[in-house]
């Protein structure tokens, strides 16, 4: 049972290559990096010592759902690591995910690490990441072993592993999810409707790469509202409540338990004041 990691871009070569460079020095390397890749301009890597397959996905946005899912139908071994193109998988982020997910059939999560804006910029030493990295406010993992997360909304797409027939019986990301947002809550759901556990795997680190964001994310927002909605009428719950709430707080929509109205977009303004280098 061989090792696909799989990870999708658009427009973060610099981010890419430190993921890359992550791999590169794992103590388990896997034996292949599945890159679905949506830039503007194709991305490109030098060799590397396992097998890289780049698949050229020309679309619109940001269809996360169909992306994910494109890399796993290209993934040729059973066992399925996906980090964004933002994350650093650590020395021992693959091996650790690898020995549960041999004994676990279930969804793992890894313990992602935010590096802040000077971070990671060239050449790094992993103590100086670790030291640096702040873990997630909400998410809390163990030092050592696993953790039973009962709540499945706190599953994040950023850094989980799955086996190969679990990802395929959960019928992979839903892509009725278009573009961004909630697709990887719906994901989780899912997966615990259907008992299986989601474990926060302690040693399983993962140095999340700084980059410029927006909150709430102003420039999704119609992405987000349409997914929302869809999530809704599967659930009979809204996701991404916060984002919601900021978003009605501007006047941006209307919203109650059981109606979500897009009544205009934001302007250019708006969407410049909501940036931010905060985290998470």
């Amino acid at each position: 049972m061989g090792v696909s990691v799989c990870t999708i871009v658009r427009n973060r070569r610099p981010h890419l290559q430190q993921l890359v460079e992550g791999l590169r020095r794992s103590v388990l390397q896997p034996e292949e990096l599945i890159v679905v890749d949506m830039s503007d301009e194709p991305v490109s890597l030098s060799r590397c010592p396992f097998h890289v397959c780049i698949d050229r996905f020309e679309t619109a946005g940001l269809p996360l759902a169909a992306a994910r899912n494109r890399a796993a139908r290209l993934a040729t071994h059973d066992k399925l690591i996906f980090l964004d193109v933002d994350c650093i998988p650590l020395a021992s982020c693959i091996g650790r995910l690898v020995e549960v997910l041999t004994v676990e059939d279930a969804l793992l999560c890894a313990d992602v690490r935010y590096l802040g804006p000077d971070d990671a910029r060239g050449a790094w030493e992993e103590n100086d990441l670790l030291a640096r990295g702040r873990a997630h406010p909400v998410r809390s993992f163990p030092a050592h072993g696993i953790r039973d997360e009962r709540n499945p909304g706190l599953f994040w797409s950023l850094a989980f592993a799955i086996r190969r027939a679990r990802f395929d019986a959960l019928g992979g990301f839903d892509e009725g999810f278009t573009g961004y947002g909630g697709e990887d809550t719906d994901f989780g759901f899912r997966a615990a409707d259907a008992g299986s556990r989601l474990l926060f795997v302690g040693g399983a680190i993962a140095c999340h790469q700084h980059h410029d964001g927006y909150d709430p994310p102003l420039q999704h927002i119609a992405d987000i509202v349409r997914n929302a909605r869809y999530f809704q009428r599967r659930w009979q719950r809204w996701p991404m409540e916060g984002w919601l709430r900021a978003f009605a707080d501007r006047g941006l929509i209307r919203w109650n338990d059981q109606q979500l109205d897009l009544l205009r977009l934001p302007t250019s303004r708006e969407i410049d004041a909501a940036r931010t280098q905060a985290w998470p």
